[in-house]
């Protein structure tokens, strides 16, 4: 499972992999959102929990696609599954991975893209991130589970995985604002999505492996 987890590290860290991308892309659409919005500072750290974290949800989804696509088209996801790892560990390996490389480095760059929102409440919104972010690579799993074997399929895992991240981005927000009882929630729901995801995600592959 170790050896799983550094290797899914390894290539999605390595130059062009998808956590560099995701984390572009969540630069790109924080920034881009003042500049649309206005200078109005108030406006903007008003608005900026939810941009954040919309961003940070879509920036994850960009990271997903490939999660267990790549390696069912080389082969490789047939000798993991012949392995005596079972596909829980595998896909908690896979959870854990893109975590590490996308939901934990975005955590890390908001408190720098805040400053453009004009934010207050920094740390609020870097701690709703670090609680909130497992839940969107724990759900996204299983999203991308069932799409593996679809050609494209990365079109249709965000139609499947968005409606079920509304709970996180709607906690995330108000625990990034300071909202009472936001956070709590926010773990809540994050614990209970990384507990279920791994027994979900191993049914999608097994469905689409034909085991």
């Amino acid at each position: 499972m170790s050896a799983l987890l550094l290797r899914d590290i390894r290539l999605a860290a390595r130059a062009g992999g998808s956590a560099m991308l995701a984390l572009a892309f969540f630069a790109s659409v924080a920034t881009l959102v003042p500049l649309g919005v206005g200078p109005d500072l108030a406006l903007l750290a008003r608005i900026a929990g939810g941009v954040l974290w919309i961003a940070a949800v879509l920036a994850a989804l960009l990271a997903l696609d490939r999660l267990f696509q790549a390696d069912f088209e080389d082969g490789s996801l047939d000798m993991i599954a012949l392995s005596p790892l079972s596909l829980e560990s595998v896909a908690a390996a896979k959870i854990a991975a893109h975590w590490l490389t996308t939901g934990l480095p975005l955590a890390l760059l908001s408190p720098l893209l805040a400053v453009l929102f004009g934010v207050k409440t920094i740390a609020a919104l870097f701690v709703s991130l670090l609680v909130g972010t497992p839940a969107v690579s724990a759900i996204g799993a299983v999203g991308a589970g069932l799409t593996m074997s679809i050609r494209r399929g990365g079109l249709i895992l965000p139609l499947i995985v968005l409606p079920l991240l509304a709970p996180a981005v709607i906690f995330g927000a108000g625990a990034a604002v300071g909202s009472a009882g936001a956070l709590p929630l926010l773990g809540a729901f994050s614990f209970a999505a990384c507990v279920l995801s791994p027994f979900a995600t191993a049914a999608a592959v097994r469905l689409n492996l034909g085991s």
